[in-house]
């Protein structure tokens, strides 16, 4: 006998394990200073279990619900919304999970309107309560965001007052209106690109990343998706110009959407490619120069996408560096701190005829080329966290030309869904193992739950 599995048995199973999320995070999460847990105590080793519990219940729901996609009666992307409302739910309230990002946009929004260069200094220039929340190697680093967040992030500044628990719920709703968008787009488009709209619901908005990250995360990575996902549509009927403003918005969230101006153009190839190029570059220069001005930033978002790349950062490029620099140093060359500058070069070479190998030899609907172009810049490029993997998921989960693409990817969104602390820090051993055993346990549990299925009720009558 199988495992029962049906929708509302899916739904109620990925509601535990945000249930179990959100409770865990109340101890072991990306918490305000005033509230920080001592990572030794029996508080923050139950909630880091708890964390993890719930973390792999939600993948096994998730998992489930893709098997109730693709049996004999799918649920439509109505109901799908349903179920991504009701995991979404317990979150809401939640402390911030597996990053402390947030705290860096409040300070960000707050620098912004103090008139302070967002540009020029990092939130130890603000000083005060919203400061000190920030992960210490953020502090000095300038922002890497364009104008458009950066007045979001201002505008919440002044609304809150610079209260943090005011700040973090509206910058978590915030984040919650890109994933609304994100799941409004996401059944049109995969209409229009020939895909199965439930599927790229699950894939696209249902995903662990998606909740574990844009929700509970509340990255500024939503209102990225959900202003590219809307322009998109736009672009692909009779609203281009529409469309290139809103995916220009997007890139002013955080730049890799520029590379949607690329899907804008061959969606209105058939007037002339000189025409179409012609017409998107007018309209995206105009509205960045309009946004800016409105936000009053300055053009400073241009310099500062070279940002300092964290210490911690584990893509390949900067892995390689790391391992490069200690091979030359164990030689005593000179040439040792020149490592991860070089690899992280040929990361953003190796994008770019990446990128030129999709779009003129592969030439893939412009929609998918987008979503493998995204994916090939989280990879490649010189930083990496598990929720950039959503730039290019989001519209590969639209464009998917079959289900075993969806297959892999949903693969690799299981092992990312597991890499990162709810706290957000670096990972030590005691921690690692609190984290496996939460894993375990939900493992062991779900286990439990399939053989009872399968053993036959005794004493049954007819």
């Amino acid at each position: 006998m199988a495992f029962p599995v049906d929708l509302r048995r899916c739904q109620a199973l990925g509601l535990a394990g945000t249930a179990f999320l959100a409770l865990g995070g109340e101890t072991a999460g990306a918490l305000p200073v005033a509230d920080l847990v001592s990572p030794e105590s029996g508080r923050a080793a139950l909630g880091l279990v708890g964390v993890y519990f719930g973390v792999v219940l939600l993948i096994a729901a998730w998992a489930l619900l893709g098997r109730v996609i693709r049996g004999p009666e799918p649920p439509t992307p109505r109901a799908l919304l349903l179920v991504l409302a009701v995991w979404a739910a317990p979150l809401l309230l939640a402390p911030p999970l597996f990053s402390r990002d947030v705290y860096s946009y409040l300070a960000q929004g707050a620098m912004v309107d103090a008139h302070i260069d967002v540009y020029a200094h990092g939130p130890a220039q603000l000083g005060g309560p919203l400061a000190d929340e920030v992960a210490p190697v953020w502090r000095d680093t300038a922002a890497p965001y364009g104008p458009v967040f950066l007045g979001v992030a201002s505008a919440l500044s002044g609304l809150t007052r610079g209260e943090l628990p005011a700040g973090l719920i509206g910058m978590r709703l915030v984040a919650l209106v890109g994933v609304a968008l994100m799941a409004a787009a996401l059944p049109r488009l995969a209409r229009q690109c020939g895909a199965d709209p439930a599927a790229a619901l699950w894939l696209g908005a249902l995903n662990p990343l998606v909740l574990l990250h844009l929700v509970a995360g509340a990255h500024n990575d939503a209102m990225m998706l959900g202003l590219l996902g809307v322009g998109l549509l736009a672009a692909r009927g009779r609203l281009h110009l529409l469309g290139v403003v809103l995916v220009t918005l997007a890139a002013l969230v955080k730049a890799p959407a520029a590379l949607g101006l690329l899907a804008v153009i061959a969606l209105r190839r058939h007037v002339g490619l000189a025409r179409a190029v012609a017409t998107t570059t007018v309209a995206a220069v105009l509205t960045t120069v309009g946004v800016t001005l409105l936000a009053g930033t300055g053009y400073g978002w241009v310099a500062a996408l070279r940002t300092p790349i964290s210490p911690h950062n584990w893509s390949p490029t900067s892995v390689l560096g790391r391992i490069t620099g200690r091979l030359l140093g164990g030689f005593g060359s000179g040439f040792a701190p020149l490592a991860i500058p070089v690899w992280h070069a040929a990361g953003l070479l190796a994008t770019m005829l990446a990128v030129l190998f999709i779009w003129l030899k592969l030439r893939p609907g412009p929609i998918y080329a987008l979503g493998l172009s995204l994916a090939v810049v989280a990879v490649l490029g010189p930083a990496i966290r598990p929720w950039y993997a959503l730039w290019g998921l989001f519209l590969i989960a639209a464009a998917a030309p079959s289900a075993s693409v969806r297959h892999r990817v949903a693969a690799a969104t299981a092992v990312l869904a597991l890499a990162v602390l709810p706290s957000g820090g670096p990972p030590d051993v005691p921690q690692v193992v609190l984290a496996v055993s939460g894993g375990v346990l939900a493992v062991v549990v779900l286990w439990q739950a399939h053989q009872a299925a399968q053993t036959p009720v005794l004493g049954r009558t007819a």
